[in-house]
């Protein structure tokens, strides 16, 4: 099965011309080395995905017909990601949370708290 076909199958990504291009940019990985979309897999592999600053891992357990709901993903492929990984990710998520304004005007409270930060 091509690289970029498992990796939408297995939800990693929304479309498989997303899948295409992270692979065509070098972002996809076998090992160490960068793949193209084309790559066929084989079992039992390790495929590490460069999405933003984290980088994800899954080692390829079988390979599904398509496209599966989520709740099957893990008898296809194990997520195999360091938790120095996911916690880099939640840290990044949670500075994202703070930057975030509400629409609107200002509340009393939102004006306290931004003094509170600026002070």
């Amino acid at each position: 099965m091509r690289v970029d076909k498992f990796l939408w199958c297995i939800r990693a990504f929304k479309t498989r011309s997303q899948a295409s291009a992270h692979c065509r940019e070098g972002k996809v990985f076998i090992g160490d080395k960068a793949v193209k979309p084309a790559q066929e897999l084989k079992g039992h592999e390790r495929i590490r995905v460069r999405k933003g600053a984290v980088y994800f891992e899954w080692e390829i357990i079988e390979f599904p017909r398509s496209r599966m709901a989520g709740a099957k993903v893990p008898d296809y492929a194990r997520d195999v990601t360091p938790e120095s990984e996911k916690q880099k990710l939640a840290d990044i998520q949670a500075a994202q949370r703070d930057l975030i304004r509400p629409v609107g005007r200002p509340t009393k409270r939102d004006r306290r708290d931004w003094e509170k930060h600026f002070k």
